[in-house]
């Protein structure tokens, strides 16, 4: 698990989607049928689309505007990289004071936990220390001595909150909180809500690779999303299956999203909270439950999981709430829970 600066695994096929309904839609709509309305930024070190289905542009804009709202306020409190969010307060007092913190931080990070509870720490959002010492972009890797320090300060059970005063405490000085791995699934759900609260009835919130959709299109179909392949044969965004959303969150995590080559093995952004290397049992999982806060936290352990235990761990936590998952292992197999077979069209299904 680590934080994810992703390019949008669903988000193009879904962009390209969207665009086709568009073309589809409106020449047929009456004046009673909402139509479909769209707005992209970048936000929270990644592009947003949020699309809506209104009665009218103003009604659309009114309220996409205060979802991007919505999610720059929350995206500034916890972004790991600036010195005034609560989160950097949170890693700067570290082993000194716990952080009084905002409400949706808080539940965040109170998320967070119980996703690395749940996966016997295989998501572990104290891995900032091992995180911060990986380069993607330049194509390093760091030693298995720094590794090997950067472990001793993981651990969620160092996590300390205080539900009543509202406040989060790391027991060890240079522990860090990573977010990254759960932020952005949490910030769609906090997008969605502003939108029906602004009285929006169906949309689609994307933030990367994690996208929630409520709702359904003016057509009265759920939306269409795209599961890419993570080893595509061509350039572009090869779909290799999709799923059908309305009222779900889908994320997924894949080896393709930030990595380098080197003397033939893959080196991606997804690292074991156990070993401080990257996961090496999965290429992509996808996780589909009710809020993006779970199939983006989730996406993470059941990569670092493996095919068999992650399957495990889905089938644990349908007895807490629905989720379904679509796991591509190492090899190229495909796995799905069973109300979802037959989504991704590849031989080696089982």
């Amino acid at each position: 698990m680590s934080r994810r600066r992703r390019q949008p695994a669903l988000f193009c096929f879904m962009l390209c989607s969207i665009f086709a309904m568009l073309f589809f839609l409106l020449p047929a709509c009456s004046s009673n049928r909402p139509q479909t309305y769209q707005k992209s930024r970048a936000l929270m070190d990644t592009f947003i689309t949020i699309t809506v289905a209104a009665g009218s542009g103003k009604e659309a804009d009114n309220a996409l505007e205060t979802a991007f709202a919505v999610i720059e306020g929350f995206g500034k409190r916890i972004d790991f990289f600036s010195g005034d969010s609560e989160l950097s307060r949170i890693n700067s007092n570290a082993g000194i004071a716990g952080i009084r913190v905002s409400a949706d931080t808080f539940d965040l990070i109170e998320k967070a936990l119980y996703v690395a509870d749940r996966s016997g720490g295989a998501f572990d959002p104290t891995i900032g220390p091992v995180v911060r010492l990986w380069d993607f972009h330049k194509k390093t890797r760091p030693s298995d001595t720094d590794i090997k320090r950067g472990l001793a300060l993981v651990g969620y059970k160092q996590v300390v909150l205080d539900k009543q005063r509202s406040t989060v405490f790391l027991k060890k000085k240079g522990m860090l909180l990573d977010l990254g791995g759960i932020a952005k699934g949490y910030a769609a759900d906090l997008a969605a809500e502003s939108l029906k609260a602004g009285g929006i009835a169906s949309g689609i919130v994307a933030i990367a690779g994690d996208i929630r959709a409520f709702g359904l299109r003016p057509d009265g179909t759920p939306w269409n999303i795209g599961i890419k392949n993570p080893r595509q044969e061509r350039a572009g965004d090869e779909i290799i299956g999709s799923i059908r959303l309305s009222n779900r969150a889908v994320s997924t995590a894949g080896d393709y999203e930030r990595y380098f080559i080197e003397d033939g093995r893959r080196y991606h952004h997804i690292l074991d909270p156990s070993t401080g290397y990257p996961a090496g049992q999965c290429r992509s999982v996808s996780i589909i439950t009710e809020k993006g806060v779970f199939t983006d936290g989730f996406d993470n352990a059941v990569f670092v999981l493996g095919p068999q235990k992650g399957m495990q761990l889905i089938r644990e936590i349908n007895r807490d709430f629905e989720m379904d998952g679509i796991i591509i292992d190492a090899d190229g197999s495909v796995s799905e829970t069973d109300r979802i077979k037959g989504t991704i069209k590849n031989e080696k299904s089982h």
